[in-house]
């Protein structure tokens, strides 16, 4: 199925290409199992492309409204929350975490030992809000598998997707990482981490409502997001794709964590990609006691675009300012010490969705910072970020571009779409 509008300021034939390239690589070759892809310019719609089974099993056409996990494109959601609160005072960027979670004050650095005897050290510097926003807390997430640290919040189960599942809270992941080291000094190294699922506890404190009513009331309901939420409604069910695991030929293990089955580490004959979350069963058919800022988000290609339409217009969505111009500009400058980018500055090559020399992080995003090393035909202060299932978006405010890519496959590593694509959407441009 291919719905295509005409271009602003972009070559039809070209964009015609993507989809072709799409269903010819991905598509009929069964990597994917369903995709959408919108690129908007321009104040239109340029492309929205639609190919594929929303539910296989179920022979379910993928449609404009189905309803995808897009995991850590929640991330800019919540950021967006936070700086929300940051225009209302509540407060400063170069805050102490340990202000607002005073159990915090003396968290320690990881020296050596195992969960849970640990040798630590004190720490040299101070956590800040900052920190957590740009990914450079000390914090980490288990399904790294690189450190004693990663491997003590797989055996609690911080920032697990399986806690969807769970009665855990924010607030009791809160009070498990008071007594769990950092993996170094906050502000001297990045890592990808929990600290958005951090950011989520800290909008329930500052704010005085649950994050997702803050969530609800601030931004999906002022930029016209109704299928953005925490869980999707039994009414919205019919609509909800499948989440399909990248097939390496090995046996899968059913008990094994999901960052397991996200790494691919578990399969079964080589082929179609398998089916690791049936919708109609899917823990995503109840709302969470987790409200993960991190990774809990469902969502559709159009409540997204809304979203990166109102970060393209500096803030602003229709007669809606969500944020000013000038903390949009803030947000997406880079800021990782030392002006580094992620892979110079990388703690220990954790995995995250982008290892890409030239590309720095903001708060909130990966931010493009060189070209040329990134070796794509791209544009400097790019902006974006993608999900765990291989979705993706970016910005690129020089252009006027939006690109949103959904489909639902673990890892995100598994192919390289994202430059692809890019390479794609930029050569379709013609002014």
């Amino acid at each position: 199925m291919n719905h295509q509008i005409k271009a602003n300021g972009m070559s039809e034939s070209k964009l015609n290409n993507i989809s072709e390239f799409i269903k010819d690589n991905y598509i009929n070759t069964q990597k994917y199992i369903g995709t959408i892809t919108a690129v908007y310019r321009k104040n239109s719609l340029a492309l929205m492309d639609i190919q594929g089974f929303q539910d296989r099993e179920r022979n379910i056409l993928l449609e404009r409204n189905s309803i995808f996990r897009i995991y850590s494109m929640t991330k800019p959601i919540t950021t967006v929350a936070m700086m929300m609160l940051y225009e209302m005072g509540k407060f400063q960027l170069d805050d102490p975490v340990h202000k607002y979670i005073p159990s915090w004050k003396d968290l320690k650095i990881y020296k050596s030992g195992n969960y849970p005897n640990y040798k630590t050290e004190d720490s040299t510097t101070i956590m800040t809000i900052k920190d957590l926003l740009s990914h450079q807390s000390g914090l980490t997430y288990g399904f790294h598998m690189k450190s004693e640290v990663d491997k003590a919040y797989r055996e609690i189960g911080i920032g697990r997707m399986e806690s969807l599942a769970t009665n855990q809270t924010l607030e009791d992941m809160i009070n498990s990482l008071k007594d769990i080291p950092l993996e170094f000094n906050p502000s001297t190294s990045w890592n990808y981490s929990v600290s958005t699922d951090v950011l989520g506890y800290l909008i329930e404190l500052l704010s005085g409502i649950s994050f997702d009513v803050f969530l609800k009331e601030n931004i999906f309901d002022k930029l016209n997001m109704p299928d953005t939420g925490f869980f999707v409604e039994k009414n919205k069910s019919n609509r909800f794709t499948a989440n399909y695991l990248f097939n390496t030929g090995h046996i899968l293990d059913q008990n094994a964590p999901l960052p397991s089955k996200m790494l691919g580490r578990h399969s079964v004959e080589a082929g179609a990609p398998i089916l690791i979350d049936d919708p109609q069963m899917s823990i995503f058919g109840k709302k969470p006691d987790f409200l993960s800022g991190g990774g809990g988000l469902v969502s559709t290609v159009d409540d997204y675009l809304n979203f990166s339409i109102m970060l393209l217009n500096k803030g602003k969505f229709n007669n809606e300012q969500i944020l000013s111009r000038k903390t949009i500009d803030l947000m997406t400058k880079n800021h990782i010490t030392g002006n580094k980018d992620i892979l110079s500055s990388s703690h220990a090559n954790t995995t995250s969705e982008t290892t890409t020399a030239g590309v720095g992080f903001g708060l909130g995003f990966q931010t493009l910072l060189d070209t040329s090393k990134n070796q794509i035909n791209s544009s400097i202060g790019e902006y974006g970020w993608g999900g765990a299932a291989s979705t993706i978006f970016w910005i690129d405010p020089s252009e006027d571009l939006i690109t949103i890519f959904l489909t639902q496959l673990i890892p995100s590593t598994t192919y390289n779409i994202r430059r692809e694509l890019r390479t794609l959407v930029y050569s379709s441009i013609t002014d």
